[in-house]
């Protein structure tokens, strides 16, 4: 398979491409690393991305900025940061991306686990990954060609210790758990759904 991992240098991606490594054709994309770059804000971007590389099996996106300040300090610029990075870039990597996958391909996209368990300073992440979460569920009953679609919603993960102290009671997610969260997105069958990992 030819599959597309956007972030795959960060905090999540870097785990995930390695489950993938050595086992089909990787395409690893970052803003400034990787061996393509693009600008998830930039529609005119990820039309180049998607026109350079051709037609692709699976895409991952693992990416994605949003605020997290307390609600008292929000406004409305910091929410726009999460919802025109996190959400319409992940967005729009389906949106113009559906025109380019092969049949029976698929897309993972990245949300949350606030958008069920918020904790302070997390209000504009837990609006950005519910509206992700409800993005994959209407796109995938529109989907052509038996494409399927859906998001991940990790926890805080174990890598990012510095937020531990942000996410009070939360026990850490072990990478490897989360790299196979979506390794089961490309390779099963599910469609529409949320794979939560806590």
């Amino acid at each position: 398979m030819k599959i597309i991992i956007i972030g795959a240098t960060g905090t999540i991606g870097r785990h995930v491409a390695t489950l993938f490594e050595g086992k089909h054709e990787l395409i690893k994309v970052g803003t400034t690393k990787g061996d393509y770059q693009i600008d998830i804000c930039s529609e005119q971007s990820i039309k180049i991305f998607f026109e350079t590389i051709g037609p692709f099996d699976a895409l991952i996106s693992t990416t994605g900025k949003a605020a997290f300040k307390s609600l008292k300090d929000l406004s409305n610029a910091d929410f726009r940061l999460g919802l025109d990075n996190k959400l319409l870039g992940q967005i729009s990597l389906v949106l113009i991306g559906q025109h380019y996958i092969n049949p029976a391909g698929s897309f993972t996209l990245t949300s949350g686990i606030l958008s069920e368990d918020p904790v302070p300073g997390g209000s504009a992440l837990s609006t950005v990954n519910g509206a992700i979460n409800a993005f994959v569920k209407g796109a995938a009953i529109e989907l052509k060609n038996d494409v399927r679609i859906n998001a991940v919603s990790p926890g805080v993960v174990e890598d990012s210790p510095s937020f531990f102290e942000v996410f009070p009671g939360h026990i850490p997610v072990k990478m490897e758990r989360v790299a196979n969260a979506y390794y089961k997105s490309v390779m099963g069958a599910l469609t529409g759904e949320t794979i939560r990992v806590f």
